[in-house]
């Protein structure tokens, strides 16, 4: 038997004491406004309260990872409740974390990226790889080492160390005044021109590495994270990639440095970190990072910052079930040919009216709008939003980025999962873009 849900006094009770987050509250209050009210998953798929099913296009927010009710998560956090659900990670530990920064490290090469910092999203791990950066040049000697240089229409999270680092006015304009002293460029052969770059003022670069992802989904060239690689070593200052999106499979690889077999000073780790299902992030670092901060207490090396929920071991148990589960159902190895699939799809898309551009990075895909002659839409047009909306009813649940329709299914979608969400991203465009260009 299955639940039965009253949409309306949901959506009555969501409006009246709810705020949720990059949404217009004004519309989404007014008395025409229906919510989609979301109350199972199975597999790639996800069911409202009405019960309409639809592909989950964008992962749940580029979460989702395996899909949704997956047993073997969902058995190993059933497992660790019985244990403890939280302990504190200051001044104790827990198997499931242990086990899970082992595994992290095992990933890269012995010696690289050897301690694992963990905390609770995405916005944390990137600062707490921010504050290690700051704090290690300090102790060394160079306190002056204190600016990061990162990249236009760059999103590196909402707190206020990651969002001083962000590159796209709508996030930043509220906070200026308050940000990390932050340089921004928009390609590496602004760099050496920067003053400081070189053993100077800087204390490291942060990218996504490969593709930003609130930029609207754009891909960087071929090579350029190596070449950023070389650069930080000549200049003497750390890289740290942000792989809250692109981690775990997204890019095709495990990781996205590694399709440039890159190695980072810091990796921020979050989002598909457990599957998608419970929040826990992790920053990779260094041994030579580590080393600088141990001392006696006197010395003032500690390094203090963390979080209520850092090391949590239900997210931490979740994290290794998901990782088993990479290994257990060769998901990189069947991801392969949907990545084909998915090229050809969006080949063929971009001969519809309005397609201005597809981009694509592995699995992930953006599918920009505009109009007929080139030009974009006015941003308030929301033209993005209606296509997306529109999508629903073709079986889709995805959000834009602007104008740039984003398609990120969870890695378990089938090659027939992936057809349906293109055809209803084709559908969609083209039941909005004829009335747009008016």
């Amino acid at each position: 038997m299955r639940d039965v849900w009253n949409t309306a006094a949901l959506a009555a009770k969501d409006k009246e004491y709810l705020w949720h987050p990059f949404t217009p509250m004004r519309e989404w209050c007014a008395k025409d406004h229906s919510p989609l009210v979301l109350v199972r998953g199975e597999g790639a798929m996800l069911e409202d309260s009405e019960g309409h099913r639809y592909l989950d296009g964008n992962s749940s927010i580029w979460t989702n990872i395996h899909g949704h009710a997956h047993p073997k998560i969902n058995r190993a956090i059933r497992d660790q409740l019985e244990r403890v659900a939280h302990v504190s990670f200051l001044g104790a530990t827990n198997p499931s974390a242990i086990e899970l920064a082992e595994r992290l490290v095992g990933f890269f090469p012995k010696g690289t990226l050897q301690r694992v910092f963990l905390s609770d999203d995405g916005s944390t791990a990137v600062e707490a790889a921010m504050k290690m950066a700051i704090q290690f040049w300090q102790m060394k000697g160079y306190p002056a080492r204190s600016r990061f240089i990162t990249f236009d229409n760059a999103y590196h999270g909402d707190t206020l160390g990651a969002a001083s680092l962000g590159g796209i006015n709508a996030f930043q304009r509220r906070v200026a005044g308050h940000e990390f002293p932050v340089t921004r460029v928009s390609g590496l052969d602004e760099l050496d021109s920067i003053s400081g770059f070189n053993h100077g003022d800087v204390a490291a670069v942060v990218i996504e590495p490969l593709i930003q992802g609130a930029a609207g989904m754009r891909t960087w060239p071929a090579g350029m994270l190596r070449d950023l690689r070389k650069k930080c070593d000549s200049a003497g200052i750390f890289l740290i990639l942000d792989e809250v999106m692109t981690g775990f499979g997204r890019t095709g690889a495990m990781f996205a440095c590694q399709r440039e077999e890159v190695i980072p000073d810091f990796l921020c780790l979050a989002k598909g970190l457990t599957g998608g299902y419970v929040p826990l992030a992790a920053t990779l670092t260094t041994e030579r990072v580590f080393e600088a901060f141990l001392g006696n207490v006197e010395d003032g090396r500690t390094f203090y910052y963390g979080h209520s929920y850092s090391g949590n071991p239900v997210g931490c148990a979740a994290a290794l079930a998901s990782l088993d589960i990479f290994q257990d159902e060769n998901v990189l190895e069947n991801l392969a040919p949907k990545i084909a699939r998915l090229s050809e799809l969006l080949e063929d898309l971009r001969s519809e009216p309005g397609i201005y551009e597809t981009r694509q990075c592995g699995y992930i895909a953006g599918i920009e709008v505009r109009r007929r002659n080139g030009e974009a839409f006015p941003w308030m047009r929301r033209v993005g939003a209606q296509i997306c909306l529109e999508a629903r009813r073709h079986g889709l649940l995805t959000r834009p980025v602007l104008d740039t329709i984003v398609f990120m299914p969870p890695l378990c979608a089938t090659l027939e999962q992936v057809e349906t969400g293109i055809a209803a991203i084709r559908a969609a465009c083209r039941d909005v873009l004829v009335g747009a260009e008016t």
